[in-house]
């Protein structure tokens, strides 16, 4: 998300960014509190609310908020920016950047990442689902008898947020810095007022209550890391909103404020265990005095609000990085704010979430059956990065071995702990996201792998084009005005919409472009690399547009630039020739055949190439051709 360069907003102050990352990049991890103790201490862990349990908990949970957010995310991961911009696609395109003449690398880098981004989708889908049902819950504390509500309550809160998302954020993005602010500093007094009556809960800040407990619970304590985990949910939204606010407003919310208020609100929770062991019901509610009950209702269902806003626009800005690096099908994009580019609506996304959050609500009825689903989606997508991040680190910032390799050992150690723990849980509603994930693995790994079969079909049965313009330089066809723009993958290939036009209309224009539009694996391209043009003779040039992953692929603002390599374009006299490939499945080698049908089912369905390049209808005349993969 880049702001744009006008006024006062081109260099907003480091005050103003780090509010609105209070607002947008902590919200999940924010709302945590919520429901972490609660799922912990419930009755399927089989811990028992003692001291020795309560201090090796919350030590835990202490430690995973250092070791895991501060050390891991905070300090190293966040150092891996691809030109400021973070998240898992941008780290994959920053580690293949490290392996550009090694193939097998790229591609087990392409692999990793794509399953990190697939658990990410199924994170989409479940942090609504458990904030907002966690948030809500709260009724039960108030009234019992209100229990049968929740679900209700919840997807008509979900129905509404999904519903305003074709409206964007902008409206009311700057309310969410100050209303988590209020959030923080709230929960924050609840718990420091029960710390202050039970002091002896901060022993849990030495991590030999940590080691105690493991050596008192063993394997008990391994599976209740599936529980713990739940304090770091959202870590991922510190490293892939970066681009957004910058790594040093984010930075100073967590040290400075964020942190600290969570860890007093959940040392809040472990005091209030020890004073009232039956408080273990939902110790976070139960931290307010009964006649704040209502409006920490409220404030907490507004936070769990703006906590599934920011993973849902995360979801809408991964699948636009996606598109444009070739891993997802061309989708219609609304770009819903003038000020910020990267504020992005993506339809089909936003009504596929809308639907598997609501099913997940109705399913699973509570945020403690949805939180063996969580921890899978969460962790599975920190070892992906973990491992992206190791490879950057070796091969594209050199660091020694033994750096890396004592890094790795203890992020890797602690990542594929909670990994393990959550994996446990698999028939208790883990199994959720790992569908998600496959799924969208599938189809993401289908599209990539279609497209190179279909680029290599096109090739191999394409003419080359230097020889095609020498031999239009002996035979020349008649001319007629304009110029004729002929998009292609290969602009050393004749383009099939350039044989048909020829085939059919028996005529060329005066000038003929073969353009070729590269996405780059970088945010943003450079001004020197936006544009390549080749004079090709015989009114013949080879354009090459280049835009990184970042950017909307808008060409017919880009031709308007070719002026300045003395090439005008004047639309009203310009027609553009694309040829539209019908897909055959086949039994080629490539894909299995089942593949083949859905890369051609997801080709039938994607965006029109030009309504996804913006170019205009009524200067295009598409062409179409029949490939079998």
């Amino acid at each position: 998300m880049t702001l744009a360069a006008s006024g006062e907003n081109e260099h907003p102050s480091l005050r103003a960014l780090t509010l609105g990352a209070i607002g947008v990049v902590f919200g999940d991890i924010g709302t945590s509190p919520l429901y972490t103790m609660g799922e912990v201490f419930s009755a399927k862990y089989g811990l028992g609310v003692s001291s020795a349990s309560v201090l090796g908990v919350l030590s835990l949970i202490f430690w995973a908020l250092i070791l895991v957010v501060t050390l891991k995310y905070v300090i190293f991961i966040m150092r891996a920016d691809n030109k400021g911009e973070g998240g898992i696609m941008a780290l994959m395109a920053l580690a293949q950047r490290s392996a550009r003449s090694e193939p097998r690398l790229r591609w087990a880098i392409a692999v990793l990442a794509i399953f990190g981004a697939a658990l990410f989708y199924g994170d989409g889908v479940i942090t609504p689902a458990q904030t907002v049902l966690g948030a809500v819950e709260g009724v039960k504390v108030v009234e019992p008898s209100l229990a049968q509500w929740v679900v209700p309550i919840s997807v008509a809160i979900l129905l509404l947020l999904f519903y305003v998302q074709k409206r964007g954020t902008a409206g009311i993005g700057a309310l969410f810095g100050p209303v988590m602010c209020v959030w923080f500093v709230v929960i924050a007094v609840l718990g420091l007022h029960y710390i202050l009556r039970e002091p002896q809960v901060l022993a849990a800040l030495n991590p030999v209550c940590a080691v105690r407990f493991f050596f008192s619970h063993r394997f008990g304590a391994f599976v209740a890391l599936g529980g713990v985990v739940l304090a770091v949910t959202g870590c991922e939204a510190l490293y892939a909103d970066m681009g957004h606010f910058g790594a040093k407003p984010i930075r100073m919310a967590w040290l400075t404020f964020v942190l600290p208020a969570l860890l007093l609100n959940y040392f809040g929770q472990g005091a209030l265990l020890l004073a009232d062991p039956a408080a273990v019901s939902n110790p976070f509610y139960l931290l307010a005095p009964r006649v704040l009950l209502v409006p920490m209702i409220v404030l907490a269902a507004v936070a769990a609000v703006i906590a599934s806003q920011a993973v849902i626009s995360g979801a809408f800005s991964m699948t636009r990085e996606a598109i444009q690096l070739g891993y997802a099908p061309r989708m219609r994009i609304v770009h819903t704010s003038r000020m910020l580019s990267g504020q992005v609506f993506v339809p089909w996304i936003n009504g596929m979430l809308l639907v598997l959050v609501v099913l997940a609500v109705i399913g699973f009825r509570s945020s403690a059956n949805l939180g063996a689903a969580y921890g899978i989606a969460v962790t599975g997508t920190m070892v992906a990065t973990t491992l992206l991040a190791l490879i950057v680190m070796r091969r594209l910032w050199h660091w020694p071995w033994l750096a890396v390799a004592a890094i790795g050992t203890v992020f890797l150690t602690i990542d594929l702990s909670l990994f393990g723990a959550n994996l446990i849980k698999v028939e208790h509603g883990g199994w959720f996201p790992l569908v998600l994930g496959l799924l969208v693995f599938i189809v993401m790994t289908t599209w990539r792998r279609g497209r190179e079969l279909l680029l290599r079909e096109l090739r191999q049965s394409g003419l080359a084009l230097e020889p095609f313009i020498a031999s239009i330089g002996e035979h020349p066809p008649p001319r007629v005005p304009g110029t004729a723009v002929f998009m292609a993958a290969n602009i050393h290939a004749v383009p099939h919409a350039l044989l048909h036009s020829l085939k059919h209309y028996k005529v060329l224009h005066e000038r003929n472009v073969v353009l070729s539009v590269e996405t780059l694996d970088t945010p943003l391209a450079e001004i020197g690399e936006r544009i390549e043009l080749c004079d090709l003779g015989h009114g013949f040039f080879a354009l090459t547009l280049r835009f990184g992953f970042a950017e909307e692929q808008d060409v017919p603002a880009s031709l308007a630039a070719c002026i300045t390599q003395g090439l005008r374009f004047d639309m009203m006299d310009t027609t553009f020739f694309l040829s539209r490939e019908t897909i055959v499945a086949s039994q080629r080698a490539g894909m299995a055949v089942w593949r083949d049908k859905l890369f051609a089912l997801m080709a039938r369905n994607a965006l029109a190439a030009t309504a996804f390049f913006r170019i205009p209808g009524n200067r295009l005349v598409e062409l179409g051709t029949q490939v079998e993969i």
